[in-house]
């Protein structure tokens, strides 16, 4: 017998609430901003909270959010023309967004690699030749993760569904048990490892991490463009010192008690026996796997879009019978992040358009006139780091954060692309704070291999290292390529 969905109600009461504390408080907004920029504000907030208490999927809450919108004619649904001449854009041009179209296929590409077993193969082969010693699987992990990362815009589907089942048969090989002592034979090790292997990655590709995409999006809104080669060159220094130094950084800190490790290129060349020689999938995916990314680089000086690139490149795997519509209509993940990217990014515009941001941003700056915009960037950053020990979500965190400081440093002085880039790389890197802090996070956290008090304390140690090195280093390396 058919049951309806569960829907936890009570979890919808606070973000109501502070939508309707929003809304009818209108008549005593702030000066200089408008009714409608105040009602946008009302529906904005109680989405963002909707998407941190999550009464159901965050694609279900930004639809209400959506749907209230146009409802309560704040926006009309279709484009309103009149004589001929476009008046204003429709809702229903929310779902025409670049970025969220470039995350939809980036993660077709991504099943791709999971389904001809690429991604197994490539990893195996990593472990094999890095896996004589624990610090060479530390440092195998990485290389794993590094190579799916361009082309895999979930770091939760790349830490859970590439690389864990990896760490859980090698941590069994040890016999390294989560929720038990020799858990710190090895998985401990290897599991926090992923996950600040995991951060990186997301901060060095503009397609390793969907907030990275929110990031893209709304810096758009601020008049600033961010290319994948721009991202690319911009995180290259910072995020290869952090690959080079973490594996080993955490081997000091939180090391495994097994140190050899001889018996992990012996399972790894069993499983690559089993696997076979490479099949004509395989190769296929590889092939067009090496062109998407050859694309994405040289995407700027061949004046051809990201998304469309990887548009070309779904096709391909069509074509090709790498992939079939079934693959394309069953990746929910992919369906479910163009619902809710492009409602978000949505919502962020007509806050934009309707005033309210661009009110925020003079009345910041306005009291922070006459300061070093540098100074004012990093305690930007600084405050974008530190305030996602509130968020259960980058999405949502960026959703809400993201425009608004980016605003306030344009207005400070900062120059636009540094200011957006630089911000967008700390937006990858706060992933970094807790254990709840993004999906990867919550898939290696829940395996039971590292304590939650373990978790939070190192976090917070190599959330310092991560601050400084992109902090400074990264500042640094972006006046040397010109940023600024």
């Amino acid at each position: 017998m058919k049951t309806l969905e569960k829907i936890d109600y009570k979890k919808f009461i606070f973000p109501v609430l502070l939508g309707l504390v929003f809304w009818f408080t209108a008549p005593i907004r702030p000066a200089g901003v408008t009714v409608q920029a105040w009602h946008m504000l009302a529906i904005f907030i109680a989405t963002i909270v909707g998407c941190i208490t999550l009464p159901i999927a965050i694609s279900g809450v930004t639809l209400i959010g959506f749907t209230l919108t146009i409802c309560l004619g704040l926006v009309p649904l279709a484009d309103k023309v009149v004589n001929g001449k476009l008046i204003e854009k429709g809702a229903i041009n929310a779902f025409a967004n670049n970025s969220a179209w470039l995350i939809v296929m980036a993660f077709m590409i991504s099943r791709g690699i999971v389904k001809t077993g690429l991604g197994r193969r490539i990893s195996l082969y990593f472990i094999k030749w890095f896996g004589q010693k624990s610090l060479g699987l530390g440092y195998a992990i990485g290389a794993i993760d590094l190579i799916v990362s361009p082309a895999t815009p979930s770091n939760g589907a790349r830490a859970g569904g590439v690389v864990y089942p990896l760490i859980e048969s090698l941590a069994e090989t040890y016999d390294s048990k989560p929720n038990d002592p020799s858990r710190k034979k090895m998985g401990a090790y290897l599991i926090f490892t992923e996950f600040q292997v995991n951060i990186i990655t997301s901060s060095l590709f503009m397609t390793a991490c969907a907030p990275n995409l929110i990031a893209v999006a709304l810096a758009g809104k601020a008049g600033v463009t961010l290319t994948w080669m721009q991202w690319f060159m911009a995180a290259l220094v910072p995020a290869a010192i952090c690959l080079l130094v973490i594996p080993y950084f955490v081997y000091k800190i939180y090391p495994p008690k097994v140190k050899e490790t001889p018996n992990a290129k012996e399972w790894a060349n069993t499983q690559l026996e089993e696997l076979g020689k490479a099949t004509l999938p395989e190769k296929m995916m590889a092939i067009i796997f090496v062109i998407t990314l050859a694309l994405w680089m040289l995407s700027s000086t061949l004046g051809i879009d990201a998304t469309l690139i990887a548009f070309i490149s779904v096709v391909l795997l069509l074509l090709t019978g790498v992939l079939t519509p079934k693959d394309i209509l069953g990746e929910t993940g992919a369906w479910n992040i163009l619902i809710w990217l492009s409602i978000l990014v949505f919502m962020a515009e007509k806050l934009t358009q309707f005033g309210f941001i661009g009110w925020l941003s003079t009345t910041i700056s306005s009291s922070m006139k006459g300061g070093n915009w540098l100074i004012t960037l990093i305690i930007l950053a600084l405050v974008l780091f530190y305030t996602h020990y509130l968020f259960a979500s980058a999405t949502a965190h960026n959703s809400a954060m993201f425009l608004p400081l980016l605003t306030v440093a344009i207005a400070a002085g900062a120059p636009k692309v540094m200011a957006a880039q630089f911000l967008a790389l700390f937006s990858a890197i706060m992933g970094s704070t807790t254990h709840y802090s993004s999906t990867a996070s919550s898939v290696l956290s829940s395996t039971g291999y590292v304590k939650q008090s373990e978790w939070w304390k190192m976090s917070f140690i190599f959330g310092i290292f991560y601050i400084l090195v992109y902090g400074v280093i990264g500042l640094g390396w972006m006046k040397v390529i010109g940023m600024w």
